[in-house]
């Protein structure tokens, strides 16, 4: 199983349905297979996600945000690892949006530091 705890992470891709941006920072926190997250940045003005781990390093999540038009957003996410050569991760995402247009999308993001 990867460990994400204490990993930051930003997004390098998203389609255009999405509000995530390279301005968004997520700080991942895991205790054993559930995963956490704050976030924030671009038009994200806070957002939380959970998730279960699975032992590929894959993630099941679901989150919630408020972004700048102070609307409360919800999806769902699942994220499958790649392994970069400098040894950081990257994760790339398939989602759909559980409230407002009910529209799917993928993003890919990358650990920083």
């Amino acid at each position: 199983m990867i460990d994400y705890n204490n990993k930051l992470f930003r997004p390098v891709v998203n389609t255009e349905n999405g509000e995530t941006s390279s301005e968004t920072v997520f700080i991942y926190k895991q205790v054993g297979n559930i995963l956490t997250s704050k976030y924030s940045g671009g038009k994200i003005i806070k957002g939380h996600l959970i998730g279960l781990v699975n032992d590929k390093g894959e993630i099941d999540m679901r989150y919630h945000q408020v972004n700048q038009k102070g609307e409360l957003m919800t999806g769902v996410c699942q994220s499958k690892p790649e392994m970069l050569e400098n040894g950081k991760i990257r994760l790339h995402e398939t989602w759909q949006w559980t409230s407002g247009d009910y529209s799917n999308g993928e993003s890919i993001i990358e650990e920083q530091g």
